[in-house]
């Protein structure tokens, strides 16, 4: 048993929202509060601007009724970021902060790029000699963080997808006649992990339901074998309908749509590729209707085709989180360990930072079928237990009812920094 550390807790979120980030702040507050030696429970607002600004909140001032009540809103409660730790000076900042506040414990839920600020900003603590336990939370509806079996927020992401599907399905069925393409456009910048859960759609033993075609980052696109594709289902079906994730690449390795806009941490600006397909349709086949929709930020935040299972784990996630900081460990992530048993059962483990920052999971070449455009049983043996049960969502007057927190300012103790 590690030594008691004595001190205040703080845990942020960062990057693009999931429908159960929250769910791990609420494990995160749940379990801090059944330990003496966590002082206080603070959120930094923002991420790590909130951090370089000491802007932070008084989490176990909410009431328990606001917590539990995470675990059914969408968005990042605390508020996000993408900013990116520029300079040494920054890093430095984070440590006054931290100095100021007596954060002993810290919690980032966040991608790739989140444990990797995570990582360094533990190191640095090291260097200075200032005991500070790190761990970090997995999330990402992309599903791409290595060792974890797989992320929070990845299984609610696929069910709205797939759900999504069924119900276009059902527009299109009545609507074609041979002669409509409907393209659906899915975020996934490196990895098809939710194009790929698209094909849950497919009932079972029906394999020409519904996506017909799905295109993936992981197989190269080609034009003419798109057409082709195509040009098949139509022969077949009243519709054709096509997935698409929007980091889909050409033979080069080159986005098929990308804006020369980048983010703080270099990444392209995708958005397009439906777009894109829509036009290689209507240039190659005469006299077909094709039709894009794309789901952009509201796969992301929809709670309501939210999975339990999911959720709960976002929840087991922030659990683990505190438990492993209380018991010593630092630079390490929060994982998610499958069993090994034929019923679906999951635990958590522990991996190191560096082992998680700035690395992507490919979706597996052996769970693509030949024809590179539909998913095998393997995939959906590993996807269908991630998007079992619905997520408890209050409604009022007919609508949901999400969380509000009251963020309660934290005293700040240090001048304000130039940012």
């Amino acid at each position: 048993m590690a030594e008691e550390l004595l001190g205040n807790v703080l845990v942020g979120q960062s990057g693009g929202p999931t429908a159960v980030i929250n769910s791990s702040i609420e494990g995160v507050v749940a379990e801090a509060l059944n330990h003496d030696c966590i002082e206080e429970i603070y959120g930094t607002l923002n991420g790590v601007l909130g951090i370089l600004n000491e802007d932070f909140i008084d989490l176990a001032s909410e009431s328990q009724q606001t917590i539990r009540a995470l675990r059914s809103t969408p968005g990042a409660a605390l508020g996000t970021c993408r900013y990116k730790l520029k300079k040494q000076e920054d890093y430095e900042r984070v440590l006054e902060v931290f100095k100021a506040q007596n954060i002993r414990y810290f919690f980032y839920a966040g991608g790739n790029d989140s444990q990797d600020t995570a990582d360094k900003i533990s190191k640095l603590a090291q260097e200075q000699g200032y005991e500070l336990r790190v761990i970090g939370i997995p999330k990402t509806i992309d599903n791409d963080l290595p060792v974890t079996d797989h992320c929070p927020g990845y299984g609610s992401v696929i069910k709205h997808v797939a759900t999504t599907v069924r119900q276009m399905a059902c527009d299109h069925e009545a609507m074609g006649q041979g002669d409509l393409v409907s393209i659906l456009e899915v975020m996934g910048r490196n990895a098809g992990w939710i194009a790929a859960g698209a094909s849950l759609a497919k009932r079972r033993d029906h394999p020409h339901d519904p996506p017909h075609i799905i295109l993936l980052p992981e197989v190269a696109f080609s034009a003419e074998k798109f057409i082709a594709d195509v040009q098949r289902v139509l022969k077949r079906e009243k519709h054709c309908f096509v997935v698409v994730g929007e980091g889909l690449i050409d033979a080069d390795g080159n986005y098929v749509a990308a804006a020369e806009a980048t983010d703080a941490f270099g990444h392209a600006q995708l958005g397009g590729a439906a777009e894109f397909l829509q036009g290689l349709v209507e240039a190659n086949i005469p006299a077909v209707k094709a039709r894009t929709a794309k789901l952009g930020i509201a796969q992301r935040a929809a709670v309501t085709n939210g999975s339990k299972t999911d959720a709960d784990e976002a929840f087991l996630a922030g659990q683990a989180a505190v438990l492993a900081a209380i018991n010593g460990e630092t630079d390490k992530m929060v994982t998610l360990l499958r069993g090994e048993a034929d019923h679906y059962t999951v635990e958590t483990g522990l991996a190191p930072l560096a082992d998680i920052a700035n690395g992507v999971k490919k979706l597996p070449k052996e769970w693509i079928n030949e024809d590179g455009i539909s998913m095998n049983y393997q995939f959906v043996r590993f996807a269908t237990p991630l998007i079992q049960g619905e997520t408890a969502v209050p409604h009022e007057n007919g609508l949901p009812v999400f969380a509000k927190l009251d963020k309660v300012r934290v005293q700040r103790q240090l001048e304000s920094y130039e940012l």
